[in-house]
C-alpha cells in the first residue's frame, strides 16, 4: 500500500509547432517542471511508480465516437500545415504527430491509477499527464484537451470493476463541460466542478456552466457547478466551497472512488485563473477528499500553466496523498462577498435534490468508514492502520478548517436593540440601532406561558422575537432586548424553541441570576453563572458557528457578551424595566 505515480517521459513530446499565443500554454515543460520539483522533495522517491501504457481504442469508445478516434489516429500522418489547418476547426487545440500517441498514454495512466488503487495494489495516487482531458468531448477536441481521461476511468471502474457511485472533483479554474455533457443524465457520477465564470464572459463561455445548471433526467442533482464569478479567490473562497457544498453531497453520495481533476490554473499566478490560492491550499482540499470512500483517490493532471506554481501546488497535493502533515494556511479565512453569493446560490440550485442542503446551516457529518449501496463495509476498503491514521488526520484537517473559516458573511447592521416603553428613553450608542417592530404570530408562542399571554407581556415578546428573526435571517448581526423581569424565563424558553424552529443545529446560553434551566437545552449547552457582582464579566462562547447565543441577565444591567463568531442575543432587565 502507498501513493502511485505514473508517468511516461513520451507525453512530453507533443508541442505546438506554429505561432499560437492561446495555444502556447500547454508546453511539455509543464510536466518536467513538476518532475524536477517531486525529484527535489524527494517525493518522487517516496511513491511507487508506474510506467504508463497506451489505453486500447476500446477504452477510448468508453467516451468517444469511432469516428472521432480514427481523426485523432490520422494526425500521425500530417504535415504541419495539415496539422495546423485540422486544429483550426476546434476550440483551443494543436495536433502534433505524436498527439495520438501522447493521448492515448495520458488515457492509459489513469486507467493503470485507477486499477492500481481499487484492486489495492496502492492506496491513492497521481496520473501526471498531458494532454489534459476534462473538456474534450464524445466527438471532438476541445480546450488542448484530446481524449476524455477523467471520463474514461469513471467508465472503466464502473464497468471493470462493478463502482456504483463515484465522485469526480474537478478543481481546474475551466469548467470541465466535456465530463459533464459525458454524465448529466448518470446518476452514479457525482460531478462537482468550480471555475472561473464571470457571468459567461470566460471561457469556454457556455450557460451550461452556471450554478442552475444541475443535470438531466435521473442525472438531476448530481451536476455541481460552482462558478466564481470574479478573479482573485484564495484560501478561504476554496475552503467555504469544499466545507458548504461538496462535502455536504459527498458525504450524502458516499461514493466508492474519488477521481480528482487536478488543473492548477486554479493557483496563485498562474496567467489563466488569475486567482490567489496559495499551493498550500491544495493540500488542504486534497486532505478534506481523503476522508471519503476509504481515502480512494486518484487525482489526474489537467491545466496549470505557472511552472512554479504547478510545480509547488502539484508537491502540496503528493505530500497530502503520502499522509504528510498539511501546512498552515495563510490569510485571513474569511470568503469574499462574491465567492459566498455564488456558494448561495449553488446551495439553493442543489437543495432540491439533497438532504444535507434541506436543513439551515447544514455541516457535513464525518465518518472515517465507507459504505456500500446496502450499508455493508465495501469489499474494496483495505484495513489496518495506515488506513485508520489516513482516516483519523483527514478528519483533524477538516475540523480544524471549520475552526478557522469564518462561515457567515457579516450582517448589514452589527447591533440592534429592542427596547420597551419604559425603556425608550435611553440613549443607545450610535453604531447600535433602535429596531421597531413585532412578530405577527407573538400569540402562538405564548403557550404554554400564562405569564406572557398579559398585554404588558406580549409587546416586549413580540419586539423580541422580530429581533430575533433578524438575527436568525443574517440581518442582523447581534441583539439586546429588553424583557420585564417576571416574564424573563418564559421569554428565554421561547426564544430557545423559535430558534431550533428555524433549524439551528448549535445553541449556546448563558445565564445569570436565578433562572430556572431551559428544558429545550442540552446539559452541553447551558451555563449557568450566579453573581450579584456582574459588572465587566464577559462570556466569551469560542468554536460555536451558526447558533444563537441566548444570554440572559436577572440584574438591572445588561450582559455583556463578545461573540465575534456566533449571531447573539442578549436579553434582560434594562435599568428603566
Amino acid at each position: 500500500m502507498g501513493t502511485a505515480l505514473v508517468y511516461h517521459e513520451d507525453m512530453t513530446t507533443a508541442r505546438l509547432l506554429w505561432d499560437d499565443p492561446e495555444c502556447e500554454l500547454e508546453c511539455p515543460e509543464r510536466l518536467t517542471a513538476i518532475l524536477e520539483r517531486l525529484q527535489q522533495s524527494g517525493l518522487q522517491q517516496r511513491c511507487q511508480r508506474l510506467v504508463a501504457q497506451e489505453a486500447s481504442e476500446a477504452a477510448l469508445g468508453l467516451v468517444h465516437s469511432p469516428e472521432y478516434v480514427g481523426l485523432v489516429r490520422g494526425t500521425q500522418a500530417l504535415d504541419t500545415g495539415e496539422l495546423q489547418a485540422l486544429s483550426g476547426q476546434y476550440d483551443a487545440v494543436y495536433f502534433h504527430p505524436s498527439t495520438f500517441h501522447c493521448a492515448r498514454l495520458a488515457v492509459g495512466a489513469t486507467l493503470q491509477l485507477v486499477d492500481a488503487v481499487l484492486t489495492g495494489t496502492v492506496h491513492n495516487g497521481l496520473a501526471l499527464v498531458r494532454p489534459p482531458g476534462h473538456h474534450s468531448q464524445r466527438a471532438a477536441a476541445n480546450g488542448f484537451c484530446v481524449f476524455n481521461n477523467v471520463a474514461i476511468a469513471a467508465k472503466h471502474a464502473k464497468q471493470k470493476h462493478g463502482l456504483c457511485r463515484i465522485l469526480i472533483v474537478d478543481w481546474d479554474i475551466h469548467h470541465g463541460q466535456g465530463i459533464q455533457y459525458v454524465f448529466e443524465d448518470d446518476p452514479s457520477i457525482l460531478y462537482f466542478s468550480w471555475h472561473r465564470y464571470e457571468h459567461a464572459q470566460f471561457w469556454p463561455h457556455l450557460r451550461d456552466s452556471d450554478a442552475d445548471v444541475v443535470g438531466q433526467g435521473q442525472g438531476r442533482g448530481f451536476t455541481v457547478n460552482l462558478p466564481w464569478n470574479q478573479v482573485g479567490m484564495g484560501n478561504a473562497d476554496y475552503v467555504a466551497a469544499f466545507l458548504h457544498v461538496l462535502l455536504p453531497l459527498a458525504f450524502e453520495f458516499d461514493p466508492e472512488l474519488v477521481l480528482i481533476s487536478a488543473g492548477f490554473d486554479s493557483a496563485i499566478r498562474d496567467p489563466e485563473g488569475q486567482m490567489q490560492a496559495t499551493p498550500e491550499c491544495f493540500a488542504h482540499l486534497t486532505r478534506l477528499l481523503q476522508v471519503l470512500a476509504g481515502g480512494r483517490v486518484c487525482a489526474v493532471l489537467e491545466g496549470g500553466y505557472h511552472l512554479e506554481s504547478l510545480s509547488q501546488s502539484v508537491c502540496m497535493m503528493v505530500q497530502a496523498l503520502l499522509g504528510d502533515p498539511t501546512p498552515p494556511l495563510s490569510g485571513p479565512m474569511v470568503p469574499c462577498q462574491s465567492a459566498l453569493e455564488s456558494i448561495q446560490s449553488v446551495r439553493a440550485a442543489q437543495a432540491p435534490y439533497w438532504k444535507s442542503l434541506q436543513l439551515q446551516g447544514a455541516t457535513p457529518r464525518l465518518s472515517s468508514g465507507t459504505h456500500s449501496l446496502e450499508g455493508r463495509p465495501s469489499t474494496l476498503l483495505p484495513a489496518g492502520l495506515e488506513l485508520k491514521t489516513a482516516a483519523a488526520h483527514a478528519v483533524s484537517a477538516l475540523s480544524s478548517l471549520l475552526d478557522q473559516l469564518c462561515l457567515h458573511p457579516r450582517s448589514a447592521v452589527h447591533t440592534a436593540a429592542a427596547l420597551t416603553p419604559l425603556d425608550a428613553a435611553l440613549v443607545l450608542p450610535p453604531d447600535i440601532l433602535h429596531l421597531e417592530g413585532s412578530t405577527q404570530e407573538t400569540q402562538a408562542w405564548t403557550r404554554p406561558h400564562e405569564s406572557l399571554t398579559q398585554d404588558q407581556a406580549l409587546t416586549p415578546l413580540g419586539q423580541v422575537l422580530y429581533l430575533l428573526d433578524k438575527i436568525l435571517d443574517g440581518q442582523v448581526g447581534s441583539g439586546i432586548a429588553a424583557t420585564p423581569a417576571p416574564t424573563l424565563n418564559a421569554t428565554l424558553d421561547v426564544v430557545i424553541r423559535r430558534s431550533l424552529s428555524h433549524g439551528t443545529q448549535r445553541l449556546f446560553c448563558v445565564t445569570m441570576g436565578q433562572l430556572d434551566r431551559p428544558p429545550d437545552l442540552a446539559n452541553d449547552g447551558y451555563v449557568q453563572i450566579q453573581s450579584s457582582a456582574v459588572d465587566g464579566h464577559r462570556t466569551g462562547i469560542p468554536g460555536v458557528a451558526g447558533g444563537v447565543c441566548g444570554c440572559t441577565s436577572g440584574a438591572r444591567r445588561p450582559l455583556l457578551c463578545p461573540c465575534s463568531r456566533s449571531p447573539c442575543l442578549c436579553m434582560g432587565q434594562l435599568a428603566g424595566s
